[in-house]
């Protein structure tokens, strides 16, 4: 049976019978009914749906089957048949989405990225990914979209079931499984060329090659493809492109074929120009894309993940720290968010996380902020640009009747101060209470 309630504590609080026993939590916000659960009613909060971008007061948002079912100043409904939970003094808004994760990474200063991929058991990884993401739910990330296992396999696969059927909290999960590289265009590289290593990403040549990649990450489950257009031919070089035209013409192409997008990763002009002519979805990064690249993404409505926050990441391992100059990674990220800022192409919220601590994600939105985006686009990034990028924009994404019941509560006004965001004090997915924090100052 499953028990329609969640009890969520942060993993470093130590919690005992008594304080347990003690608790106000989500006994009282959704009990379980004979059946299925009674409907939720949110009251006293501000309420904040990004579409229309205005911060609301006096309405109650029901919630029932795990989605929202009115909003409304005095919604019909049994005052019997539905339990309240009292929002006063918080803004409602909808969960967060980020479109360029990696739960099966963790922080590079915990450990380099090829020590991850070569070093470190599946299982351990695997374990890893639960823990975070455990984190990036409580977070108040409600859905990612993750881009890439870095030589985990599909594990991503068996942890989005995981997390669907309830085995283990997290956010909803879009899968891509292991990526496509060119061959000898990835890493981990510089080894005595006699050794076959093992490689963070799925390596293939020629059409046919990569058409055999794409369906073999289809089979085994991918929501999305991620190619990398680009990339390192040797340790220490600078990235180039690696596939063809005609090669990415046929990735998109066998995608399309099966009703998949493609995110590209690419930074450099080039291999930007030729992903975007191939039809793919997203750029990731994006570092070096020209005026006239940003202008093509923008006529053929391709998307923009800046990824910000593993560039200032990145930085800060090296070194660098606020009140510094800028690192030559943070200098090249800002020019190039203030050019697609320029441009008018559509950017949403993709962090690279796993470079950087799960449960940090909201420092992309700060950043994006930082860098000349307004708090209310960098909302929408996460929210109803970034659902319409899943293709969900129908039921995700936004705080009105009819869509998925992800919403998170947080304190302070946050179209005047995103920090708002980063410790939500209830964060809900569909309809259900994982994390209730009102308790605390």
């Amino acid at each position: 049976m499953r028990i329609p309630w969640t009890i969520t504590f942060r993993s470093r609080q130590r919690t005992t019978l008594r304080q347990l026993l003690l608790l106000p939590i989500a006994f009282a916000a959704v009990p379980c009914a004979a059946g299925e659960p009674r409907p939720l009613v949110l009251t006293g909060a501000k309420v904040f749906d990004p579409a229309d971008g205005v911060i609301r007061e006096g309405l109650q948002v029901v919630i029932a089957d795990q989605r929202i079912v009115e909003v409304a100043s005095a919604p019909k409904v049994d005052e019997s048949q539905v339990v309240r939970m009292d929002l006063t003094g918080l803004t409602l808004l909808p969960g967060l989405i980020d479109l360029h994760s990696h739960l099966l990474l963790h922080p590079y200063n915990e450990a380099p990225w090829e020590d991850q991929v070569l070093r470190e058991s599946l299982e351990l990884r695997t374990v890893r990914a639960v823990a975070a993401a455990k984190a990036t739910l409580e977070a108040g990330f409600t859905t990612l979209r993750d881009l890439g296992t870095e030589g985990a396999g599909f594990a991503d696969v068996a942890l989005r079931e995981a997390i669907a059927k309830g085995i283990v909290p997290g956010p909803r999960v879009f899968a891509t499984t292991r990526a496509i590289v060119a061959t000898g265009c990835y890493g981990p590289s510089g080894f005595d060329p006699r050794w076959e290593v093992p490689k963070g990403a799925q390596e293939a040549t020629g059409v046919d090659g990569v058409r055999r990649a794409v369906r073999e990450q289809i089979a085994a489950g991918a929501d999305w493809i991620k190619v990398y257009a680009d990339y390192r031919r040797r340790k220490g070089q600078p990235p180039t492109p690696t596939f063809s035209q005609d090669e990415l013409n046929a990735i998109v192409d066998e995608a399309t074929s099966a009703g998949l997008p493609v995110a590209a990763h690419a930074v450099t002009d080039e291999a930007i120009r030729r992903a975007v002519l191939a039809g793919v979805v997203t750029i990731e990064h994006g570092s070096r894309a020209s005026d006239e690249v940003l202008g093509l993404m923008r006529e053929r409505g391709v998307v923009l993940c800046p990824t910000l926050t593993a560039a200032e990441s990145v930085a800060r391992y090296g070194g660098w720290k606020p009140g510094m100059p800028d690192d030559p990674r943070i200098k090249e990220a800002k020019e190039m968010f203030a050019r697609a800022l320029r441009s008018g192409v559509t950017i949403a919220c993709g962090s690279d996380v796993g470079v950087f601590a799960h449960g940090e994600n909201a420092r992309e939105l700060e950043l994006m902020v930082a860098y000349g985006m307004s708090p209310l686009e960098a909302l929408r990034a996460a929210t109803t640009t970034a659902a319409k990028v899943l293709r969900r924009e129908k039921d995700l994404g936004r705080l009105a009747q009819g869509f998925m019941a992800d919403l998170i509560a947080v304190r302070g006004d946050t179209l005047a101060d995103l920090v708002t965001v980063r410790e939500p004090v209830v964060v809900l997915k569909e309809g259900r209470i994982e994390v209730d924090r009102r308790s605390r100052p």
